[in-house]
């Protein structure tokens, strides 16, 4: 007889196919993010930008993806409710994280 650990019993009991929506419905979410990044980036490129400019916005438009791929890992082997709040948390790094770049942009366009 093996032991089961309440994290492994809480994945088991949900569905695979909850797990699937609710990875799709974030992954719409961090994609709106790197959509916004890019016609950020495409904006801004319009007026000119220096190297630093390119690294620190071509990151902006990365930066979603890799959230959403470490918390999906993360959460991987958590019950539907985990997941979903490591989910929540990493669109919240997200944020946080286009909120320093909108700042920075700003600095750039009145240098």
């Amino acid at each position: 007889m093996t032991a089961t650990t309440p994290q492994t019993e809480a994945s088991a009991r949900s569905p695979r196919w909850l797990r699937a929506l609710v990875l799709g419905l974030a992954g719409l979410f961090y994609a709106y993010a790197v959509w916004n990044a890019v016609a950020h980036l495409i904006t801004l490129a319009r007026g000119g930008l220096d190297g630093a400019g390119w690294v620190t916005m071509g990151f902006g438009v990365v930066f979603p993806a890799i959230v959403f791929v470490f918390a999906a890992l993360v959460g991987r082997r958590r019950g539907v409710g985990e997941l979903v709040l490591v989910l929540l948390a990493g669109l919240g790094i997200v944020a946080v994280f286009w909120l320093s770049l909108i700042a920075y942009s700003l600095t750039l366009s009145t240098g």
